[in-house]
């Protein structure tokens, strides 16, 4: 690899907000010869398999302008799916009256659990736990997941 995994995620970030999206991770597996990138994007809205495509091709055009990578790799866009934590207050929107399991600090403590999102204020997303109500600001989320249910 040309760069680091940091400098590339900044370049990344750059041609992905300019699609009106943004970068939740990157992963390198492999080795020089058989690299593999995998980006994973989301939006307010959700990911189309157009967004992947259409960030595919301009990944692929900044890498081969900038050099950033060795020629031997494969990329690969899509979503984060539904197993991979959200990382951005703009990723909840599309998750009102979605059960959650949330990680969060209060006063130094972690607090586990599970409720539906119900509302957002600003930086602060309330959920329903039960019958009770919790404010939760988003900055002292440490892991958040929406459940899945059959």
């Amino acid at each position: 690899m040309k760069m680091n995994k940091n400098q590339i995620l900044e370049k990344f970030h750059e041609v992905i907000k300019l699609q009106n999206l943004f970068l939740i991770d990157i992963t390198f597996r492999g080795d020089n010869k058989n690299r593999i990138i995998e980006v994973f994007i989301d939006g307010e809205k959700g990911i189309t398999p157009v967004d992947c495509t259409n960030v595919s091709r301009e990944l692929n055009t900044l890498i081969e302008e900038e050099d950033l990578i060795e020629p031997n790799y494969r990329l690969d866009v899509s979503s984060p799916g539904v197993d991979r934590p959200l990382k951005y207050i703009e990723q909840y929107p599309k998750h009102i009256n979605r059960k959650f399991e949330i990680i969060y600090l209060q006063d130094e403590e972690k607090i586990k659990f599970k409720g539906v999102l119900k509302e957002i204020d600003g930086d602060n997303l309330i959920f329903l736990d039960g019958k009770n109500e919790r404010r939760i600001n988003f900055t002292t989320i440490q892991k958040a997941n929406v459940l899945i249910s059959f």
